[in-house]
């Protein structure tokens, strides 16, 4: 087991929200305060454990109330279960998966098929091959589909019409909602709408009783419809489920799905330059700031990872980066699957540009700055040594993934 504690940054969001209704479980125990005449004063009542005996013991060594030299690991949240064991109807979801894992736009998704579900009704979500995704259950998925199979890897929207036709035939869902994104729902639900002969809503960003409010007039107007069965979503549709655990109980097809002749052949992905990709359509960021001094291994390092390059204010005001890879609210907006920040201290303005990032990785010298605090994995050492270390690690695995194919 390793010794290095891991950040809880949703059990550290709870503790300062005192609205929430673990708030109180996870306050720490107060054993000493400082008194009025400026005498410490001693929880006697608090310190100490139970025995196997059941008598009281006291440890006055501080093993077992994580002496002051010691840090302790964040306390593990158990989030209330939320059970449907028979639904009277269902919501169907059918997540992007980009990378194999829930994005934020697909969470948002999930929140808005919880409110239509409300208590009598369950969320399935249906899920296209392999995926990477083990949060299923805190996203607010009640039943979990894969589709597996050689016929819907890849690009194939017809054969995953199919599939979705065969689920709508089977669980005769109350409503359908697909994320109305570049990253494939938006042409999915298009012409699943088409196959099923229904009008979706398209580009909701509010759902309000039986209606439906979308953006139209290429998004400066908004258009109120009656709640269709098809809905194809924007982002920050609704708030994503925190409160809740699901089941995420897996079901199955009771039919097999008959594979199509594809009119459309997928040649695969095309390596494109990472430098080329638009910050604010980047996946994966390599940004640094004012703590680099050897912008050469920087450089080296995002190519080895294959990253987009990005840079803080300071780095840019300094010549050491292009205008257009400055990231921040007074740069670029990005919504990286994963974001790295080198030697930047996080200033409010690129903690606001990084906000809908959905991994945050910061390698920095000091363990108190901003950039630390909002990170989800933090590395705390000299940049130098640690790029170093890193492009190595990428280069072994590779030597090794070529042997391994050899």
């Amino acid at each position: 087991m390793s010794d290095i504690i891991r950040r809880d940054p949703r059990a550290e969001w709870i503790a300062r929200n005192r609205l929430h209704p673990l708030h109180a479980a996870m306050q720490p125990v107060q054993h000493s305060w400082m008194g009025p005449n400026g005498i410490i004063r001693k929880n006697v009542h608090g310190i100490g454990f139970i025995g196997p005996n059941g008598i009281k013991r006291i440890d006055r060594s501080g093993a077992q109330q994580g002496g002051a030299s010691k840090r302790t690991a964040a306390v593990e949240v158990q989030l209330p279960l939320h059970q449907v064991p028979q639904p009277a109807f269902h919501i169907c979801v059918v997540p992007d998966m980009v990378g194999g894992r829930l994005s934020s736009h697909d969470r948002d998704l999930l929140g808005l098929a919880h409110q239509l579900a409300g208590s009598d009704g369950a969320v399935l979500a249906v899920v296209f091959g392999e995926h990477k995704e083990s949060a299923f259950a805190t996203a607010g998925v009640d039943r979990l589909l894969v589709l597996e199979g050689e016929a819907f890897s890849g690009y194939a929207p017809e054969q995953r019409v199919q599939g979705l036709r065969a689920v709508d035939n089977q669980f005769n869902p109350r409503h359908w909602l697909l994320p109305d994104s570049r990253t494939g729902g938006g042409e999915l639900g298009r012409r699943f709408a088409a196959a099923l002969g229904e009008r979706p809503a398209t580009r909701v960003w509010q759902v309000k009783g039986e209606e439906c409010i979308g953006r139209a007039g290429a998004g400066l107007q908004d258009l109120a419809r009656p709640l269709a069965r098809l809905i194809l979503a924007a982002a920050e549709c609704a708030e994503p489920v925190s409160e809740t655990r699901h089941e995420a109980l897996p079901v199955e097809l009771s039919t097999s799905v008959a594979r199509s002749l594809s009119r459309i052949e997928d040649l695969g992905a095309v390596a494109v330059d990472p430098g080329a990709i638009p910050m604010a359509e980047a996946e994966f960021i390599f940004s640094g700031g004012n703590g680099v001094k050897d912008w050469a291994l920087f450089h080296q390092t995002a190519a080895a990872l294959g990253a987009t390059e990005g840079a803080s204010r300071v780095a840019v005001d300094d010549g050491f980066m292009a205008r257009d890879r400055q990231v921040g609210a007074s740069g670029t907006w990005v919504t990286a699957r994963v974001y790295v920040a080198v030697g930047i201290s996080g200033a409010i303005q690129h903690l606001q540009g990084i906000g809908a990032c959905d991994k945050v990785v910061a390698i920095n010298l000091d363990p108190g700055c901003d950039m630390i605090k909002r990170a989800d994995l933090s590395v705390i050492g000299d940049s130098a040594a640690i790029l170093q270390a890193l492009i190595a690690a990428v280069e072994a695995y590779r030597n090794e993934a070529k042997r391994d194919a050899a």
